[in-house]
């Protein structure tokens, strides 16, 4: 049985010219966790510096050099920025300072990186971009002629295929899709639909074998097809396992694995090298990073922030939204975007990194 006592913070001087770092204790769990070790804390690492009022980090994936890009997303006005965390030298550089409301990241087997841009004035494409020179150039906007919703998260796979979600959470730009699916951009440029069978979808993340889709339904009532539509009702908040054939194709029925029920579901989610999924919960009642197995057990929880929250959202605390796995010396530590910061705690376990597979 787990132990419940309280989230502590730990506070660190830290040398060479190094900021401040923060660490928020891990929940305890029993000795003989198979994912937590004892002891583990989770590290500030950033803090939002940004003159942007609103929104939150989002997207940290692992670039060919063993940094960590994530995004720094506004509602509303402002472009947004992608940035960047060396574990080397522990300092955050700004890749572009206008994302055009970039949210999940990947990379590409050849170092390259793909954003998926969303709504409220972003791009509502996918844009890959070039890490010299800093420019950017759209992949896809569009499926059957009609402009994406708002892309939101994405995966690559050994073949380079791109999965990639395409819910609506926020922004009044009309819509041209009436449903919100899950598509693939192939190494050819065509656009496939994977599945509609998600109401909601958000996170998705591939297993290491190629052979099962995880996606995230996250369906909290937004956004209407028009905007004088009302508002729709909140939907399912559930994690699914997809199958998929030899061609990287749904085949066969889905798996519920977690069913959240009221509370709020599953937002990014990763895997570890042995299969098991990372996701990251913006429960209300129980925020944290929640590990399951491939028949959707749990075998372990980080709490990240205060339970039994309510009040607005710039109100919440320590709610994440996704995760990523470092690669090298910093295999063991698995990145966190929470709030307007990003953290990361050092687990027994190391990512899954498919454009790295086989190198």
């Amino acid at each position: 049985m787990r132990n419940a006592n309280p989230i502590i913070l730990v506070i660190y001087v830290v040398a060479l010219g190094w900021p401040l770092v923060v660490g928020i204790a891990a929940a305890a769990e029993p000795a003989d966790n198979p994912i937590v070790p004892a002891g583990a804390v989770l590290e500030l690492l950033h803090a939002r510096q940004a003159k942007l009022t609103s929104g939150l980090t989002e997207g940290p994936a692992l670039a060919p050099d063993g940094s960590i890009y994530f995004t720094d997303m506004p509602f509303g006005t402002g472009n947004g920025m992608i940035l960047r965390f060396d574990p080397s030298t522990r300092k955050i550089s700004t890749f572009t300072a206008n994302s055009g409301k970039s949210n999940g990241l990947a990379f590409l087997a050849d170092g390259s990186l793909v954003s998926c841009d969303g709504a409220d004035g972003g791009g509502r494409k996918l844009v890959r971009w070039n890490l010299q020179t800093g420019e950017g150039k759209t992949l896809a906007d569009r499926f059957q002629n009609q402009r994406f919703n708002s892309p939101n998260d994405l995966c690559v796979d050994r073949k380079g295929h791109i999965y990639f979600t395409d819910p609506r959470y926020i922004g009044t730009e009309p819509r041209e899709l009436t449903c919100e699916a899950v598509y693939r951009l192939d190494v050819d440029g065509k656009v496939v639909e994977v599945t509609r069978e998600v109401e909601k979808p958000n996170g998705i993340v591939l297993s290491p074998d190629q052979k099962t889709l995880y996606i995230g339904d996250h369906n909290n009532g937004g956004n209407r097809l028009k905007p004088t539509d009302p508002e729709p009702k909140r939907g399912a908040m559930k994690v699914y396992a997809f199958p998929l054939n030899s061609n990287g194709l749904v085949d066969g029925p889905r798996r519920t694995l977690v069913d959240f029920g009221k509370e709020n579901g599953c937002d990014g989610m990763t895997v570890d090298s042995l299969g098991n999924i990372y996701l990251t919960c913006r429960s209300l009642a129980r925020p944290g990073i929640k590990v399951i197995d491939p028949t959707g057990k749990e075998l372990a929880f980080v709490s990240t922030g205060p339970t039994n929250q309510s009040g607005l959202f710039d109100d919440w605390k320590g709610i994440p939204s996704n995760v990523e796995f470092g690669s090298g010396t910093d295999a063991h530590s698995l990145y966190v975007t929470m709030d307007k910061s990003l953290y990361r705690i050092r687990l027994k376990t190391i990512g899954f990194h498919p454009q790295q597979a086989g190198k």
